[in-house]
């Protein structure tokens, strides 16, 4: 079995290389079989691979104006390099090797051992993206990759460069045809070509030499050669061209449906904005019912905190205001619930917080009537204790007084103990005598003082 070998330059549609977008000639029920080898953002691939030499770069740079801000950026509006380069490899044509049999299957069983390897051997060409398609006429492989070279002496010292990295990789520019990126095709051809002969199939390939043929002979056959390499080469550019068609279907097809999808999204953002404006009602709506319902709540928080402050004051012991406040505290009869999830203010109100009210308001009856008997028992009380209190100190003034008569009393009779040690008991026993006769004399108003003749001689 034999079959041509094609390897052409792609035009790099990411989006519909991943299938973002399929054109008119896509199978959409085959696209499953489709094989992803490689999908990265081509934007992160460039900050992996770019931005420690940018840094390098702009850290050497005196002049703001040579620094570089986003080497992405800089690539993708420059003229010197492309951002990435595509290429196309294709085992046959639809007529003998077509997607939808058992060739199909076999080729792509090649091409995905072919792209096994394919970093490997070209470690300065970065693919960030690789797909095998399946549900076109013919299997064939996209591999989009980034060129890269390093230690540059100019620029950043790792950069873009298509040419640079074939030459890293030994390709070097010859004759118009052997151009580096010919030279390279080529070899990839024939790695191609390797797994081919490896699964049976040998790459059909036009011309050949022979030294034992005549002059005429061997340019007839070189002609023949370049009329069949030409022809070899102008189907392989038959086919690429074809995949150019199909790719420009592709992207007006796409830039069509972008364009749909443009009237859509504008058309929603209407119905958007729309209901924007509708939501931003409703949002005031239930933020204002929001606000009253916490205006409720903390109304009749405050309204428990004061009722349990009043039934704390009119507690007589430490015992009853522990048990009520923990009656209210614990119970969940005295607890005002939270809204439940969607429940409007109304109902809220209706099913929540008026059973709560009514059932306080009737705790409040019954406190103020207990708290009016109390008053009059606090009244009558404070009334009770007032006559105490001026009684104790009516008496506490008598008690100090009598205290002070006490201790004149004290000095007094300490004051004769000393007048009875000093005259002696007899004396003092008699002018007590004579004292007293005197004040009884007085009494019944026959004065007559008698004095002892021994006393009143020794006083005179």
């Amino acid at each position: 079995m034999e079959r041509t070998i094609s390897g052409m330059i792609g035009k790099g549609s990411v989006s519909h290389n991943t299938r973002a977008f399929s054109a008119k000639n896509v199978d959409r029920e085959r696209s499953k079989d489709n094989v992803c080898f490689h999908n990265e953002d081509i934007k992160k691939v460039y900050y992996q691979l770019f931005n420690g030499a940018l840094e390098r770069y702009n850290a050497k740079q005196k002049r703001s104006d040579r620094k570089i801000e986003n080497y992405y950026e800089k690539i993708r509006t420059g003229k010197q390099e492309r951002l990435f380069h595509e290429v196309i490899f294709q085992i046959g044509n639809r007529e003998d090797m077509n997607a939808r049999n058992w060739e199909g299957d076999l080729a792509k069983e090649i091409l995905t051992e072919f792209m096994k390897d394919f970093q490997t051997r070209n470690p300065n060409l970065y693919v960030f993206s690789a797909h095998l398609h399946m549900d076109e006429e013919t299997p064939h492989l996209h591999i989009d990759f980034i060129p890269f070279i390093r230690n540059s002496k100019r620029g950043l010292d790792t950069r873009v460069s298509l040419k640079g990295a074939l030459a890293e990789q030994g390709f070097k520019g010859g004759t118009r045809g052997a151009t580096e990126w010919n030279q390279w095709i080529d070899i990839e051809k024939q790695e191609l070509a390797k797994v081919m002969g490896r699964c049976g199939v040998e790459w059909k390939r036009l011309g050949t030499h022979n030294k034992h043929l005549s002059v005429l002979d061997y340019e007839k056959q070189e002609r023949t050669r370049e009329v069949r390499e030409l022809m070899e080469k102008i189907q392989e550019e038959k086919v690429e061209l074809q995949n150019t068609f199909f790719q420009q279907i592709a992207v007006k097809e796409e830039i069509a449906a972008i364009n749909e999808e443009a009237d859509k999204y504008k058309q929603d953002k209407e119905y958007l904005e729309v209901d924007k404006y509708l939501l931003k009602i409703d949002c005031e709506e239930l933020a204002e019912k929001n606000e009253k319902l916490s205006h409720g709540n903390k109304e009749l928080r405050e309204e428990r905190q004061n009722l349990v402050e009043d039934i704390e004051k009119l507690a007589g012991t430490k015992n009853v205001i522990h048990r009520n406040v923990r009656e209210y505290e614990v119970k969940e009869e005295w607890k005002l619930p939270e809204p439940e999830r969607f429940m409007s203010t109304s109902a809220f109100r209706e099913q929540k917080a008026l059973p709560l009210v009514e059932r306080l308001k009737k705790l409040v009856k019954s406190l103020t009537a207990q708290c009016l008997e109390l008053l009059e028992k606090v009244k009558s009380l404070s009334a009770r204790v007032r006559n105490q209190q001026e009684e104790i100190s009516n008496l506490t003034d008598k008690l100090m007084e009598q205290q002070i008569i006490l201790e004149d009393l004290r000095e007094e009779v300490r004051d004769f103990k000393r007048i009875r040690k000093y005259v002696g008991d007899d004396k003092i026993n008699l002018i007590l005598k004579n004292a007293k006769e005197l004040e009884r004399i007085e009494r019944d108003g026959n004065f007559q003082p008698q004095f002892s003749a021994k006393y009143d001689s020794k006083n005179r």
